[in-house]
């Protein structure tokens, strides 16, 4: 019988984040230096919205505003979709496809951000799934 894969076995662990009051300048230069395309935006640790490298590249080329004075409360999409940890990885994965999303900021019970499921961790999942799957 297969084993039900959930979003705490392949999301990122502690993913970085970013304050609400930092700028679009600093989202885009954290963004780069880690290698990540995703972060959730905090407001005193409590989550207030998730901010993508895709986001930044809209704002910039739409707007003549210095990405230093543009706030991550602005930029931000708010109420990001969230998941627990124990949450199947299809159900992840469906909603995310359905609704377009590239990421999924994982949460728990006391609404603590632990980590991040993004389509690159699905795309990984999925490549375990078939190779599973031939053998």
């Amino acid at each position: 019988m297969a084993q039900t894969l959930l979003v705490q076995d392949l999301m990122t662990r502690s993913p970085l984040t970013i304050e609400a009051s930092s700028s679009l300048a600093d989202a885009r230069r954290l963004m780069k230096r880690h290698g990540v395309r995703h972060l959730p935006v905090m407001d005193e640790g409590v989550l207030v919205g998730l901010i993508s490298d895709r986001d930044v590249k809209l704002i910039e080329a739409h707007t003549k505003s210095d990405p230093n004075d543009i706030s991550l409360a602005q930029a931000m999409s708010r109420a990001p979709w969230t998941v627990a940890p124990s949450t199947p990885l299809e159900v992840a994965a469906r909603h995310m496809a359905r609704h377009k999303l590239g990421s999924s900021v994982v949460v728990d019970n006391e609404q603590q951000v632990v980590g991040i499921f993004t389509s690159q961790d699905g795309l990984r999942a999925l490549a375990q799934v078939l190779s599973a799957a031939r053998r």
